[in-house]
């Protein structure tokens, strides 16, 4: 079963960004005064012991943005996000009487979301919870829902009780947890998702990949009409007694450039394909530039802690020299992934596509790899050896918290004057010793009070 989603929807500037990140739990989205800050759809995956889903950031929507040359750009994303959810949150300000541009989400919401799909409102910026039997029967006028919940997205107040719902909702619809195996047993078989821009040959490397007597059977439609891929397709691939779970997935287009109806729910379904990956392999043509929407996907699947190895497709019928500049090309153009191995490939005549079995072992290795607390502090008084970073430097624990992707704790007397300049050489220094090829590394900083809890 697919990951159920979540929408967070609304006028500008209610909090929803905001809400987004207290359920998330780190600052993904962007928050700010400015109405319309959030242009895009920022998406992260939620688990806990009693469901699995993917959460959704939106723009504003009804308008009230100072961003006009994008405000119908970002409220068309907004209003898809709207017909492919599987549960919608809207949130109202508590502090304002309702606007026309309430209104207008409301209005959206009846003519757009699907009939069974539940509406949860939240009235946010509610610091005391008994003014909202004062303010409830204006909501109720809007007609988009029956549960209303008083939250302080900024102070956490009533976000458990939010959390309950979206959960209580997703099971009245038969969602249920998705079944897991521990990750260093390895017991299960890593799932690559295979993304990219439409028509740069994801599907081609896919079909490369199989076997003869498997490629005969189910082939993977490949063309050169940009979009041909519409879903998220599971391919089995064997290869040396092993089993690996390939998704070959929709381009993912810049969204303005989406056309409606079934490209827009592509997108939809490359996002939940990167939010269920193990290892995203990120397939970038070898004979155009590198784009912005090569740098975003490749942020994307880092924003979720994915694996990553990018694939050069194309390159067949490259000099060595200029092989070599290509790869320099991908270093320098993408330095946020410079841990990231790099490889050139043809899906046409398959060559370099099985050095890819390799990395996916090694990266899967290094994202699920533990390091021992005593190793971790060896590494550690060596690497802060005569370095001006105070608060780093007069650290004296270190440990690896049980999460994926790996994640160190730091603990230092004044965690938010930690620079993300110095968390930044921290994790350089650890990559020339422990490697970590393919695995994003996560990191955070704790007061000294939390040491012996």
């Amino acid at each position: 079963m697919p990951l159920p989603l979540v929408a967070i929807v609304g006028r500008p500037n209610t909090g929803k960004s905001t809400l987004f990140n207290r359920i998330v739990g780190s600052r993904i989205a962007i928050v700010s005064d400015v109405p319309g800050t959030t242009r895009d759809h920022i998406a992260s995956r939620i688990s806990n012991e009693r469901m699995d889903y993917l959460l959704i950031d939106t723009g504003g929507m009804g308008g009230g943005t100072e961003d006009l040359d994008f405000e119908s750009d970002v409220e068309a994303q907004s209003e898809l996000a709207v017909e492919h959810a599987d549960v919608i949150v809207v949130v109202l300000s508590g502090k304002e009487d309702l606007t026309s541009a309430d209104h207008a989400v409301a209005e959206v919401l009846r003519k757009r979301k699907r009939k069974h799909v539940p509406v949860i409102v939240v009235v946010n910026k509610i610091d005391n919870a008994a003014k909202i039997d004062e303010i409830l029967p204006q909501y109720y006028e809007l007609g988009i829902g029956e549960k209303f919940l008083p939250i302080s997205a900024a102070h956490g107040s009533g976000f458990s009780a939010l959390e309950d719902g979206i959960i209580e909702e997703l099971k009245k619809l038969h969602f249920t947890k998705v079944a897991t195996t521990n990750p260093e047993v390895g017991t299960q078989s890593p799932r690559i998702a295979v993304v990219g821009k439409p028509n740069v040959g994801k599907s081609s490397i896919i079909n490369a990949l199989m076997s003869d007597p498997q490629r005969a059977v189910s082939p993977r439609i490949v063309s050169d009409i940009p979009g041909t891929t519409r879903d998220a397709v599971d391919t089995i691939i064997r290869f040396n007694e092993k089993e690996y779970i390939f998704v070959d997935t929709a381009g993912i287009r810049r969204k303005k450039e989406a056309e409606p109806g079934i490209e827009t729910l592509s997108y939809f379904r490359s996002v939940r394909a990167i939010a269920e990956c193990d290892i995203a392999v990120l397939v970038l043509d070898g004979t155009g530039p590198i784009t912005r929407q090569d740098k975003r996907i490749a942020q994307l699947a880092l924003e979720e802690g994915k694996g990553l190895i990018i694939a050069v497709n194309k390159s067949d019928g490259m000099e060595l020299e200029q092989k070599k500049n290509t790869i320099n090309d991908v270093h320098l153009t993408l330095p946020f992934c410079k841990f990231a191995p790099v490889i050139l490939c043809s899906g046409k005549t398959r060559d370099g596509l099985l050095k890819l079995f390799d990395l996916i072992e090694t990266v899967q290795r290094n994202r699920t790899r533990r390091i021992s607390t005593k190793d971790l502090h060896d590494w550690y008084a060596t690497a802060m050896r005569s370095q001006p970073m105070a608060q780093l430097a007069g650290s004296k624990h270190i440990t690896q918290a049980d999460e994926l992707p790996p994640t160190f704790v730091v603990f230092v007397k004044d965690p938010k004057s930690v620079k993300a300049s110095e968390l930044r050489f921290l994790e350089n220094r650890m990559r020339t010793v422990f490697a970590f090829e393919g695995s994003p590394i996560r990191w955070i900083t704790k007061g000294p009070k939390l040491v012996n809890e």
